[in-house]
């Protein structure tokens, strides 16, 4: 989503690198193309006014003009800003200190309020809570059966009754949590319009009859300043405690992102980064800075790496690399962890240096090229995945033949593991385990 945008800000801050010492002109200049940028990301005009008008005060300071790298300077200040902007530490759901915690989410039509549902259920339960999901989204046609699947899918009771109100529904959960001794009622209502005094009203008689420790506002973030405005309007009538942004994972400008907090002082609590269930994670401000800016996010990527790659198989890879005793089956092995992190285009957003560069990359970095590389390993006798010497011109074709690739494809793979291998070779001794040892996966070619 900040693709473009990141791409030119680096553009901008190149630019001012290549000048080495910096003048307030310098500055002006280069926050002018700042301001650019941020309004065809479409972020709020006022929002980019402020924020520039900040940057603008602390930029021009002697410590930053007469530095060494006032360039680095700017950027930091920059990145600073842009944390700001976005609240400054994550904000997490909050859990009542008498159970049953209470969520409500509220949001639009088509804001993705049920999928959201079964995501945060998945995810409070990863943390160790016991949640149930309320379908009292009773106006929508086949939003209760939606819900009852995706719970399925994560074994996350739901509590459903033809005929009750939304109100009704609210109360038979707080009943049944006790029952089935759950901490944490997450309850799906129905999308509306800002406009609708019914429905408006009929979540207020829900808050007032089972109050709500959180009242979370789904908004799309494909619908750019649309979901400031509807955040605004929202928080006028019913009282929101935070925002969980959908489809950041789009291609839409992503200026509700850098807006939403700004305007209507509501933290953005949750991100939807995909479409898969655990595609939802704790909105980190530092972390979204550093990413805008393209210096990747390691923190977010160590602990996706922690809760998706099994550490005795890594521990195993590692002692491989250690005794330089790599095989083209570790070399598969490697490539299965890889492919739990998710898509490799968020892997390498993740990474420092990436940021814009991504949409140029879009092309090399293709899911489906590792699913080819998996079936010509696929198609390998173990004897010749541990012994990669004896593929001859002969084996090679017949393993082309066999994981319907080409003899040109099995070449450049093997090309590429003799590359990998010469790295791991590199890393032995001291320094080698010192920087394996920092690694949450082993490195990939």
């Amino acid at each position: 989503m900040f693709d473009a945008l990141t791409d030119k800000l680096q553009q901008t801050f190149k630019r001012m690198r290549n000048k080495g010492r910096l003048t307030e002109a310098d500055v002006s200049e280069a926050l002018r193309e700042v301001r650019l940028a941020l309004l065809e990301a479409d972020v709020n005009f006022k929002v980019v006014k402020e924020f520039l008008a900040r940057v603008q005060v602390r930029a021009v300071g002697q410590d930053v003009l007469q530095s060494l790298t006032p360039d680095q300077g700017v950027i930091r200040i920059v990145r600073d800003e842009l944390i700001a902007l976005m609240g400054q530490t994550s904000e997490r759901v909050r859990m009542a200190s008498n159970p049953p915690t209470v969520i409500y989410l509220v949001g639009l039509q088509g804001a993705g309020k049920t999928t959201v549902a079964a995501k945060l259920a998945r995810l409070l339960r990863h943390d160790g809570r016991q949640p149930l999901l309320v379908a009292a989204d009773i106006y929508r046609p086949a939003a209760k059966d939606q819900l009852k699947i995706l719970a399925e899918r994560i074994q996350v009771p739901v509590v459903s009754e033809d005929g009750m109100t939304p109100v009704q529904l609210a109360e038979l959960g707080v009943k049944s949590s006790k029952r089935l001794a759950k901490d944490v009622i997450i309850i799906d209502t129905a999308g509306r319009l800002h406009v609708d005094q019914d429905l408006m009203g009929e979540l207020e008689e829900m808050n007032r009859r089972v109050p709500a420790h959180e009242m979370l506002l789904v908004v799309d973030a494909m619908t750019g300043q649309d979901a400031v405005r509807v955040a605004s309007r929202f928080k006028e009538q019913l009282p929101l405690t935070g925002v969980i942004m959908t489809k950041l994972d789009g291609d839409a400008r992503g200026g509700a992102a850098l807006s939403i907090r700004e305007v209507t002082s509501l933290p953005i609590k949750l991100v939807g980064t995909g479409e898969k269930l655990e595609d939802l994670e704790t909105f980190r401000p530092d972390g979204m800075a550093s990413r805008i800016l393209g210096m990747g996010d390691l923190i977010r990527l160590i602990e996706k790496a922690e809760a998706s790659l099994d550490r005795d198989d890594t521990k195993a890879l590692a002692a491989k690399i250690e005794k330089a005793d790599f095989t083209l089956d570790d070399f598969r092995a490697m490539i299965q962890q890889v492919k739990k992190l998710g898509p490799l285009s968020k892997v390498m957003d993740m990474m420092p240096g990436m940021g814009g560069q991504m949409a140029k990359m879009k092309d090399k970095v293709d899911d489906r090229s590792m699913v080819r590389v998996e079936a010509i390993l696929n198609s390998m006798t173990k004897r010749e995945l541990a012994r990669p010497d004896i593929l001859d011109g002969s084996r090679r074709l017949r393993i082309a033949r066999g994981s319907g690739t080409s003899v040109q494809e099995v070449n450049r793979l093997m090309k590429q593991f003799e590359e990998i291998k010469k790295m791991m070779r590199q890393m032995k001794g001291k320094k080698g385990r010192r920087l394996a040892a920092r690694m949450p996966f082993p490195p990939m070619g």
